[in-house]
């Protein structure tokens, strides 16, 4: 087994712990001292950074949010003066003002080692020809990995998203092994490449690095045998650092964590009281080395649970399993909560479906309604209506049985279902709450 940093990734628990305790005091005492928010929300909760002698204390420090990165826009919450700050990412903004994230030299120096790392976790080396298909500018994505490649001296291919046409060719060509991007845009891939008479085999790809949306294990194998590749799963988000928190190694069996750079908890959403290992919830992560923008106790609104046993491949580092889906994502039908990703498991064990879907939520009366929209292939399609009907009643009745909901299944023809070439879009909610 090969790693990129094995004596940092299989540290012993007890110096991993020591590790973290000196970073998170050093982090507490400077957001407390040149952060006016944290110093304002640290004094509210009555914790000095002194206050801080174990891990177990990070319980008592505030947690961030979303919205505070939004009530202090744009760089209210940065540690270090903007002439230290080297780079600069935000968000979209499209539901409010843009979450806005800044790295010194050494935060991207540290980025940089945590996306090789993740590269290498995923069986990429030097001799990897990497395709990132992640969007580059003012997303973290597609930088984030690019110096990560860069780092292990692949060569990449810097080919950001869209024009999936050429993005095929260009792996064709240029002998891509290794593909970064978000799993449903992969899918998507695999369409436009059977249009365009290629198969798998015709190409040199070997494996794909997917993230930015939660996807499920049957979706895994869905990826695997179309593209015929290794598929891992990746986790990151911009205001913790970027792609690089936690990636998946070859045992595929939860996400290493990169615990000397930050800490993890899982919450009860709405209690937020902190829960056991093992334990189903909202991810919660610190920041314990980043100087431009250390974050205290973010809310990701991610769910998944933790798992600290060491792991086959050696490393030591936390795992945490696939996220199931964002607390603010999930859509509750009659009082069952359910995720796209949930939906997504059942219909991909139905032969003839699709990986394509859309959860559609309305309100008649006083009544939730969840109609399913899933596309069949070309060959049932085209069928008589009878089986189409048929297939249809074994969706609703598998998906009363794994979710306990009723739902509406409408069958729709092949690639009507309208593709992203970055974070799919799974849920319209019609509902006036």
């Amino acid at each position: 087994m090969s790693y990129w940093d094995k004596e940092k990734e299989c540290m012993p628990r007890k110096e991993l712990e020591e590790l973290q305790l000196r970073r998170l005091k050093e982090t507490v005492y400077r957001v407390y001292a040149f952060v006016p928010a944290y110093k304002e929300k640290m004094d509210q909760a009555g914790i000095k950074p002194e206050d801080i002698k174990t891990l177990k204390d990070l319980q008592k420090l505030p947690f961030t949010t979303k919205q505070d990165l939004r009530d202090n826009y744009p760089f209210g919450l940065f540690a270090l003066p903007m002439s230290e700050v080297v780079r600069i990412h935000s968000s979209s903004g499209t539901t409010g003002k843009p979450t806005v994230v800044g790295y010194s030299k050494k935060d991207i120096d540290i980025w940089s080692e945590l996306m090789a790392r993740a590269l290498t976790s995923a069986g990429a080396t030097r001799y990897s020809v990497i395709q990132n298909a992640y969007g580059y500018g003012l997303f973290t994505g597609g930088l984030g990995v690019h110096y990560g490649a860069e780092k292990i001296a692949a060569s990449v291919i810097p080919s950001s998203g869209g024009n999936t046409r050429r993005q095929i060719m260009l792996m064709q060509d240029f002998g891509t092994t290794v593909l970064t991007c978000t799993p449903s845009y992969a899918l998507f891939m695999y369409e436009v490449m059977q249009e365009m008479g290629i198969e798998p085999p015709d190409l040199k790809l070997r494996a794909g690095i997917f993230g930015a949306e939660p996807w499920s294990e049957n979706m895994r194998r869905e990826i695997e045998n179309k593209l015929e590749i290794d598929a891992y799963d990746i986790y990151g988000l911009s205001e913790i650092i970027g792609p690089g928190v936690a990636i998946e190694c070859a045992t595929k069996q939860g996400l290493h964590i990169a615990e000397d750079h930050f800490l993890a908890e899982v919450i009860d959403p709405i209690s937020q009281e902190v829960l056991d290992e093992g334990s189903q919830g909202e991810l919660v992560i610190t920041t314990i080395s980043k100087e431009a923008l250390p974050i205290i106790r973010y809310r990701t609104r991610d769910l998944t649970s933790l798992d600290k046993n060491i792991c086959d491949c050696g490393r030591t580092h936390v795992r945490m399993q696939k996220v199931l889906g964002r607390s603010d994502d999930m859509v509750i039908i009659r009082g069952v909560n359910v995720f796209p990703s949930m939906v997504e498991s059942v219909l991909l064990n139905i032969p003839g479906v699709e990986p394509h879907y859309l959860l559609i939520v309305d309100r008649k009366g006083n009544l939730d309604q969840l109609e399913v929209q899933v596309e069949v292939s070309e060959q049932l399609f085209s069928d008589e209506v009878r089986k189409l009907e048929e297939l249809g009643a074994i969706i609703a009745k598998e998906m009363e049985s794994a979710l306990g909901v009723n739902a509406r299944i409408r069958l729709v023809e092949p690639k009507s279902i309208e593709r992203s070439e970055g974070k799919a879009k799974r849920v319209i909610d019609r509902r006036n709450i």
